[in-house]
Formats: C-alpha cells, sequence, structure tokens
C-alpha cells in the first residue's frame, strides 16, 4: 500500500488544504475527495452552474517533430487524419496481443509538429515507453472546469481561453505564462481543460474561485462521469476488455491503416464479442456498486464495473458487462450485498448535460 509520503502532490496541493480539502489517493497522487460542503453540492454545482477540478495527476506526453503524427496514428485507434491543429481527439491504445484498452486518450494537437498526449495518471510511464516523447506532467497543472456556465466563469479571468469550441485546443498567456485550454471535460457537461504552468497555476485556480467556480474533487467527479456512463480505466476499460465490448467501437478508424491491436481487434470484431457494456437504473436510492453480479433467469449473465447513487435522477445506476443477448429494455436482477433488486437496461446516458 502507498504510504501518503510516497504520494505525488499537485502544484495546488496548499489551495486544497486551505480550502479544508478530505484527501485520496488515486494514480499515485494524493488528490482532493471533496471539500467541506461535500460531493453532493460539489455535484450539483457542475449541473447547474460551475465546478473546478484539479485533475493535474494526468499525465502530459509531448510528443513532437515531423514523425509525431505517424508515430500516434500508429499507436491509437482513432485516425489523427480526421482532424488538424487546434482540436483535441479521444482514442486508444491498444495491447497488441489480445486487444484490450492500454488506456484511453486525449491528445491536443498544439502545432502542426507538435502534439500533448493526455493518458490517465497510472499509465503515463507506459504510454511514454510506447510512443516517445517527453513526460511533462511535472511541470503544470491542468484544471478543469465544467458546467453550464464554465465559459463564463473563464472569461472573467482569462478570456481567450474562454473562446475555445468543443474539442479545441488554443494557446493563451496568463500572468504572462504561456497555456493551454482544450474544450474537453470528464463530466457530460460543456466545459474546458486548461493546462498552466506550475509557478502561475494557484493564481489562476484563485481567480476561477473568484469568479463564481466551486471547488471539487473527485468524489463528485466520479458521479458525473458515471452519470454520463463516461467509461473509467480500470473498470470499464483496461486488461481484458477491448474497445469493442465497451460499446466504443466509433473510437476505432478500420480505414486508416495498420495500428497497434488492429489484428487481435479485427478478429473479435469477426467472431462477434462475448460480452457487452450495459447501463443499468435501480428503483430507490440504495446504491449499485462494483463487483456486484447482475442476473438473467436466475442466472448470473454479468458484472457491475461502476455503480452509485445519482444525484440527478434520484436513484441507483450502474454500469456493467453482460451478456450480449441483454438489450436496452430488458429487466435484470442485481446481487446488492444479497438481495435481488430489479433493475432496467436503459440508453446511456443516464443525464443528458443541461443547455448553456
Amino acid at each position: 500500500m502507498t504510504s501518503e509520503t510516497d504520494l505525488r502532490q499537485s502544484p495546488l496541493h496548499e489551495e486544497h488544504v486551505s480550502l479544508g480539502a478530505k484527501f485520496a489517493e488515486f494514480g499515485g497522487w494524493s488528490m482532493p475527495l471533496n471539500y467541506s460542503d461535500g460531493t453532493l453540492a460539489e455535484h450539483m454545482s457542475c449541473r447547474v452552474s460551475t465546478a473546478l477540478f484539479d485533475v493535474s495527476h494526468l499525465g502530459t506526453v509531448r510528443v513532437k517533430g515531423e514523425d509525431a503524427f505517424g508515430v500516434l496514428n500508429r499507436s491509437f485507434t482513432n485516425d489523427l487524419g480526421k482532424i488538424n491543429t487546434g482540436r483535441a481527439q479521444y482514442t486508444h491504445s491498444l495491447d497488441a496481443l489480445d486487444a484490450s484498452v492500454v488506456d484511453d486518450i486525449i491528445v491536443w494537437w498544439v502545432a502542426p509538429d507538435r502534439f500533448d498526449v493526455m493518458p490517465n495518471a497510472s499509465n503515463t510511464a507506459r504510454i511514454v515507453g510506447a510512443i516517445g516523447g517527453v513526460d511533462v506532467t511535472a511541470t503544470r497543472a491542468v484544471i478543469a472546469v465544467q458546467g453550464p456556465t464554465s465559459r463564463s466563469v473563464v472569461a472573467a479571468v482569462a478570456p481567450e481561453a474562454a473562446a475555445v469550441g468543443h474539442f479545441g485546443v488554443t494557446e493563451f498567456e496568463y500572468h504572462g505564462a504561456p497555456c493551454i485550454v482544450a474544450g474537453t471535460g470528464y463530466t457530460g457537461e460543456s466545459g474546458l481543460e486548461i493546462a498552466v504552468p506550475n509557478e502561475v497555476a494557484p493564481a489562476l485556480w484563485r481567480g476561477l474561485v473568484a469568479a463564481g467556480g466551486t471547488p471539487a474533487g473527485l468524489g463528485a467527479r466520479d458521479t458525473l462521469r458515471l452519470e454520463a456512463a463516461l467509461p473509467l480505466h480500470g473498470h470499464e476499460l483496461g486488461a481484458g476488455i477491448t474497445s469493442l465490448q465497451a460499446g466504443l467501437g466509433w473510437v476505432v478508424s478500420w480505414d486508416k491503416g495498420d495500428f497497434i491491436g488492429r489484428a487481435a481487434l479485427a478478429a473479435e470484431r469477426e467472431r462477434g464479442v462475448a460480452r457487452r457494456l450495459r447501463a443499468f437504473v435501480t428503483q430507490g436510492r440504495r446504491p449499485p456498486r462494483s463487483g456486484q453480479s447482475v442476473l438473467v433467469g436466475g442466472e448470473v449473465a454479468g458484472e457491475l464495473t461502476s455503480g452509485n447513487y445519482s444525484p440527478i435522477r434520484e436513484c441507483g445506476i450502474a454500469l456493467g458487462f453482460v451478456s450480449p443477448s441483454v438489450a436496452i429494455g430488458d429487466t435484470v436482477r442485481l446481487d446488492v450485498r444479497g438481495t435481488l433488486v430489479d433493475a432496467l437496461v436503459v440508453k446511456p446516458p443516464f443525464v443528458v448535460k443541461h443547455n448553456e
């Protein structure tokens, strides 16, 4: 078990301490779990106004040069040829042997020959080993500003950053320091993610708080992403799980040529998946949890990978892998700590984002 002294700290750590944050380990980092008002209040702030998340634990691998485009396009499933400079793209890194999703990644195409690849915290070293580049994670903080009023909050502090479009990428300056903003996020709401050098990160964070942003921790980030039915690596993606099983076939560009894991994934596509990810809704406030069984006709048909109480729907929601025969509209039963609970299989997401 990792001790507190072994954990990495965000450049914004002292800001969180001053705000009374409760910390938790995540991916080898000590990150805010929640603040004094609690996870539910932080969750609702993102749904109705603006929440601020420190996501500095995400990696940044900078890949530059004439070969950068080709290296990334051969390494990942999606086709960078579909976008251009000033755009971001969601993609997968696959295991060459069984097509498991090694990591799900956002690529920021910052300049013609420069890409900032954003892996999950625990996978940064592995991605560097696969694509090369330079790990610049320690040089910057990343602040996710999320919610229907997020752009107005950012506009009060950095107007250039607020103008970035959905999945756009723009460079700007804050207090004379070069920053990058992308129109991306992990909450299901509109928002931005800002990479800011360490030396000015606390000032930007304080400015966003003063402009009306509510600091929010990993607890709210997880309930928000679950309501949006977004996959979490280690739960809906990871060892033994392919893009096709997770229902993310759209992230695979079959017509771009070869990429790592293509042959194994093509073989699975040909034979058909043995399981697939489904979304479940229960009645009542009792939350289903990861690892609980899904039963059909009294027989185990799969297992939940994530589950929680939905503050917006005011009921239990969950994701899990089940037999492909389980269809949207079916009713199944969940083994919730020994009690069988009915659950409806629904089309994700559980919550659609609010209009700006």
